[in-house]
């Protein structure tokens, strides 16, 4: 396959903008890899190519977000493809493949970029004043590309176990005979990869702006600590049961060195996660350099994700991602940190919502709520028959409606002159990795959660108190036993990571879809009097252990009869 077929043909170059706070793409024509090799911009473009196979999950699945396909939440429209994933339509032919084809697209072109762009000297433009700072600009790339192809191939094992591996350019006959490398070793050159860089990508583009060679706009793009953040995740899924089924301790000790290694890299001595838990997916987020590690910003200004997701009811408004009151039972009571049902725990029936831990307000939307949008006037009727309640199309199944990364001063009627925002999604942040920590720990000193290793200097227990600390709730109690412990730290990694994309892969990587996947609860509210009645009702969802893998698509298996496929499908 010619080189300009397999970049312009798949693709199309893309080069920068000079907007000054987000990289926007813009496509010209080009004529092949002579082009290419003209100047720093045509070079850049591809780069930022790459860069626009990042994911995001802002509505991937016809609206729905990945987090309908758990317990997170449920999408209030039932023939979405979301529930493919839990009513038995999942297989082989139907094998929600779009990673699979994105990353391995991203990952030839890192390679046709590293095999065929790096060690240029841009002779033509040697004369140019700014040369000298666009050299160090195009020196930098080399390793951006480098971990962005290490970012994809982590997606890829996370999803599909064993995979394709390739770190060269490719015919088409060739990639249609490679075998599937497996898990630990794609692990492993992650890691590894990630490990060869850290100390060669720019540390920090936030400090060299103003420098002509990396302007603002440059804080969407890869650094030292994005680098630190992908070894530190691909480590702690390497460890995980679904990966590591010996429970290897080495592995877990790799773990926990390479999240103690990214924590290490902040000042100990400050703050460094943001105070306001809800700005980290507020408009402004992508200006975040104290906890926000890599985000993707989008390249246009929409209203996609508040269409899909404010309440059913309101203009322009479809309902959408309904977070589940399973997800409502994770957030505890903030003055005790009990769970609802705990005895002591401070909760009343007559005001489930009253005294929960402040996150549950900044990420959920209750019957009853006033100012959700913003616009709104009016209080929410998330009961039946209520203006945002079933069975109005759309209307809420679960009682209740999404706030988090929905911008809630979008205002979707007719009149407006505020229909669109930047959306930025968060890829890394430095509350998971607090957390991460706190698991590596826990399963690397024996399942004891207060155990502090001289080596790391800290407990389990006091990590996983970083996350909360921010949210105004209470420690841990001491002295609780290892199954309670984990049943909390499951709690808080729910509560604090939920709707970023991790409940999917976190409940697969411990391999407990079966406490988890297997059904969901609802509120159903109805109005009596002036007061309300709660009434819980449980939805049964299909789970399979073969799920904890996904299927290889059947199309690849037909063009490659060296592909096995993963059990059961």
């Amino acid at each position: 396959m010619k080189l300009n077929k397999l970049i312009y043909g798949i693709l199309g170059i893309f080069a920068f903008s000079s907007c000054a706070d987000q990289m926007e793409y813009h496509e010209y024509k080009s004529d092949g890899e002579e082009f290419v090799k003209l100047n720093f911009g045509n070079v850049g473009g591809l780069v930022t190519t790459i860069y626009l196979d990042l994911d995001t999950d802002f509505g991937n699945y016809s609206g729905a977000l990945l987090a309908s396909a758990t317990d997170e939440s449920e999408y209030a429209y039932s023939s979405n493809e979301i529930a493919d994933f839990y009513n038995g339509s999942w297989s082989a032919t139907n094998a929600k493949s779009s990673m699979w084809t994105t990353c391995y697209r991203a990952i030839a072109n890192c390679n046709i970029y590293l095999d065929k762009f790096t060690g240029l000297t841009f002779p033509e433009q040697k004369l140019n004043d700014d040369y000298g700072k666009q050299m160090n600009r195009y020196n930098n790339y080399q390793y951006e590309v480098r971990f962005l192809r290490a970012y994809f191939y982590f997606n890829l094992v996370r999803q599909y176990g064993a995979v394709p591996f390739s770190d060269h350019m490719l015919e088409a006959e060739e990639s249609n005979t490679l075998t599937r490398k497996p898990a630990k070793e794609i692990f492993d050159y992650i890691i590894s990869e990630c490990d060869d860089i850290k100390n060669l990508i720019v540390e920090d583009y936030s400090a060299l702006q103003g420098n002509d060679a990396f302007p603002s706009e440059e804080r969407g793009r890869a650094n030292k600590r994005a680098v630190l953040a992908l070894k530190a995740r691909a480590a702690l899924y390497a460890a995980s049961p679904l990966f590591n089924p010996t429970n290897d301790k080495t592995l877990w000790k790799r773990a926990v060195e390479a999240n103690k290694e990214l924590i290490d890299d902040y000042d100990p001595s400050a703050v460094n996660l943001v105070d306001n838990y809800s700005s980290l997916w507020g408009v402004d987020n992508y200006k975040d350099t104290r906890e926000i590690i890599f985000s993707r910003r989008a390249n246009k200004e929409t209203s996609t994700m508040e269409s899909y997701n404010f309440p059913a009811g309101l203009s322009g408004s479809k309902g959408g991602n309904c977070p589940t009151q399973t997800l409502v039972d994770a957030y505890e009571m903030k003055e005790t940190g009990l769970a609802w049902n705990e005895q002591g725990s401070g909760y009343l029936e007559s005001d489930p919502y009253e005294g929960r831990d402040p996150r549950f307000a900044m990420t959920i939307a209750r019957n009853g709520e006033t100012g959700w949008p913003i616009w709104n006037t009016e209080a929410l009727e998330t009961y039946q028959n209520g203006a945002n309640g079933e069975p109005n199309t759309g209307g809420t199944p679960t009682g209740y409606y999404l706030k988090k990364y929905c911008q809630g001063d979008i205002d979707l009627r007719d009149n407006s002159t505020k229909k669109v925002a930047y959306h930025t999604w968060v890829t890394f942040r430095l509350g998971e990795f607090y957390l991460n920590y706190a698991e590596a720990l826990f399963r690397y000193l024996d399942n004891d959660p207060y155990k502090i290793d001289p080596e790391f200097g800290t407990s389990a227990n006091d990590m996983v108190y970083k996350t909360r600390k921010r949210a105004g709730m209470p420690a841990f109690p001491a002295e609780m036993s290892a199954d309670a412990w984990w049943k909390k730290y499951k709690n808080e990694r729910m509560v604090e990571l939920a709707f970023e994309g991790h409940r999917f892969w976190d409940v697969r990587r411990w391999k407990e879809a079966d406490k988890h996947f297997t059904s969901i609860d609802e509120m159903k509210i109805t109005k009596n009097g002036s007061g309300f009645v709660y009434t819980r009702n449980t939805v049964n969802r299909q789970w399979d252990d073969k799920m904890y893998l996904f299927p290889i698509p059947r199309t690849e298996i037909m063009k490659n009869p060296n592909l096995e496929q993963n059990p059961g499908w």
